[in-house]
């Protein structure tokens, strides 16, 4: 069962300074560096830095952030960590979880289990009674090199076509759009703004028509007072109404209030349990975990720690947030599970970062859709300190894809391109870090290429491994084409050929590269010294690219001729080389035959 809601999340005894001031101050900043007035940029970044020094902790939040991205100061991750730790002792939750990123980047689980560990149980207050919030809604606002339109589309709340859709239909009477629409106001999704009274007029309206869905939502609503009045008599009475429409999901809500004893004549926890238990024979996350919780305490049963366990690993394997929690508690203190801090860490972020805080996503991709790229990129680089690997990667990409237009402040004003190509590869390895196999790419390619860094074939090949770990092609095929070379890796062609064929395995799409790289390693195995080799070895910086080199190849009109024509180009040279070769057998060169196309590559396995 959820905790109660919290009321605060300062700390105990730290005086409230209202965070007012200091966003104005960063909106002067960003506004300044829109019209490039840098003197104005200075001016904010000054106001900001003297509130900080009078102990305003959102301003020592905000000065963390200057120093740790360098903007409109030198890049200091020492001033950084002090001003977040100052801001984190005045109560900043921001801050709290820039130095748990911090200390979690480091392996230092003990410090930011303790951070994450407090952060997670404000996230997990902020909940439903038995329903998870998405308090987030991760949008990649790309997909590999393109900007990802179809998420953004589905993301443009009220302005959105199917949203309109939806809302004409409801309208109209049509009890189940009005039950999706109530959802996407009552939850905020879909990038439509979160209004309680909107949804239970819309799960009214929808339950007059028969919808019974809206029933226990319905329920949620006057169980926690959104947008009206706290009545646990009517939660009961709606969440009862439903469980009988077989919404088994509704059980987690009524036993909470028998646990509670809220809406009911007294605290009953034998019935609690039963409904618990109904949920969890229909397979509900909620009914595993509340059922996890009531044996972990002993509520109405004997302690059973075991159980607990057992019950926490079926919610969290359903997705449930709330178990994650439980399990990072029972790995901290070695309760329930033996003590793993790196375990408990890892899960603890993931709750934490559905903390509220979080809104900042939403604020964020609001910003994009409306064209303003340079605030959104100041939202999801300030996110990406936080530790939130999608806006780390958007971070990014903003920088790759807009230049200039991002809004990238340096120390001195707008970004450097020099500055652009650092901050970048900065971000996309805190993605990478994080299991985000694009971002591993463009890592592998920057040392590769030397782009913004100095070129590394070892570091890149350490990258490409990173991200063929999690089944990537085209890392499996600059991998191949790494060991065909000896770039960063040791030169074997046979090892070339198994990853050019686990590239082919995976995406059915690398059939074109992957059978030139085929024939390419056939000479190189059978005409080592030949021209033929060196002209392929002319193409090296081009080869790896094989995303970019198939779109351009393929997806262009008339590129079907290109590539007959260099595919005759290959012939020609080939037939060549042959009829000097065997002129050279025919002269007493004493040259072996050679072997047929299907041999070779059969031998190269």
């Amino acid at each position: 069962m959820p905790n109660p809601i919290t009321s605060s999340t300062r700390a105990h005894g730290a005086p409230y300074l209202s965070p007012a001031p200091t966003i104005l101050r960063v909106k002067k900043m960003a506004t300044a560096a829109t019209r490039g007035d840098e003197r104005g940029m200075a001016e904010a970044a000054m106001e900001i830095e003297t509130a900080a020094a009078a102990g305003h902790s959102h301003s020592q939040s905000v000065m963390g952030f200057l120093y740790g991205m360098g903007i409109m100061r030198e890049r200091s991750k020492a001033k950084a960590f002090l001003h977040h730790y100052f801001a984190a002792e005045g109560g900043n939750m921001q801050s709290k979880m820039a130095l748990a990123y911090t200390y979690y980047r480091q392996d230092m689980h003990e410090k930011a289990v303790q951070l994450y560990a407090e952060l997670a149980e404000i996230a997990v207050n902020s909940f439903l009674i038995s329903k998870d919030s998405p308090v987030i809604e991760p949008v990649r606002i790309h997909s590999g090199a393109e900007e990802n339109k179809e998420a953004l589309r589905k993301s443009r709340g009220e302005e959105d076509e199917d949203f309109q859709i939806l809302e004409y239909q409801a309208q109209k009477g049509n009890a189940g759009a009005m039950y999706k629409i109530g959802i996407f106001y009552y939850f905020g999704l879909r990038g439509v703004r979160r209004d309680h009274a909107k949804a239970l007029a819309w799960f009214l309206k929808a339950v007059e028509k028969g919808e019974p869905r809206s029933m226990e939502l319905l329920g949620e609503i006057y169980a926690r007072g959104a947008g009206v009045e706290r009545n646990y008599t009517k939660a009961l009475e709606w969440l009862t109404l439903a469980s009988k429409q077989q919404l088994y999901s509704a059980y987690n809500g009524m036993g909470y209030l028998y646990v509670k004893g809220y809406g009911v004549e007294k605290k009953n926890y034998t019935k609690a349990k039963e409904y618990f238990e109904k949920a969890a024979e229909n397979e509900e996350a909620g009914g595993f975990y509340n059922l996890g919780v009531v044996h972990l305490k002993g509520i109405g049963v004997k302690r059973n720690l075991r159980q607990a366990c057992n019950h926490f690993i079926l919610a969290a394997n359903a997705g449930q947030p709330k178990a994650f929690y439980q399990l990072a508690k029972m790995f901290q203190t070695g309760v329930g599970l033996k003590k793993n801090l790196p375990m408990a860490t890892a899960l603890y972020k993931l709750v934490a970062e559905r903390g509220p805080w979080s809104s900042m996503s939403r604020w964020a991709l609001e910003s994009y859709l409306k064209g303003d790229v340079g605030k959104a990129f100041l939202l999801y680089s300030r996110m990406a300190e936080l530790g939130y690997e999608v806006a780390q990667s958007n971070a990014a990409w903003i920088l790759d894809k807009y230049g200039e237009n991002s809004l990238c402040l340096g120390e001195s004003g707008i970004c450097t391109e020099s500055e652009r190509h650092l901050r970048s590869h900065a971000l996309w390895w805190q993605a990478s870090e994080q299991g985000n196999e694009h971002a591993a790419l463009l890592i592998g390619d920057a040392y590769y290429y030397g782009r913004g860094t100095a070129r590394d074939y070892d570091r890149a090949a350490e990258a490409y491994m990173h991200a063929k770990s999690q089944s990537n092609a085209q890392a499996m095929f600059n991998l191949g084409y790494m060991h065909e070379h000896g770039q960063g890796l040791p030169f074997d062609l046979h090892l070339a050929k198994r990853y050019y064929d686990q590239a082919l395995e995976i995406d059915p799409a690398a059939k074109l590269p992957v059978t030139l790289a085929l024939a390419s390693l056939w000479l190189r195995k059978n005409y080592a010294n030949s021209f033929m080799v060196e002209f392929i070895d002319s193409l090296r910086e081009l080869y790896p690219k094989v995303e970019a080199w198939v779109e351009d190849m393929i997806m262009e009109e008339g590129n079907a001729t290109i590539l007959t024509l260099f595919a005759c180009l290959l012939t020609v040279l080939y037939l060549r080389e042959r009829q000097r070769r065997h002129a050279v057998v025919a002269g007493g060169g004493g040259m072996a035959p050679q072997q047929p196309f299907e041999q070779a590559v059969l031998a190269g396995r």
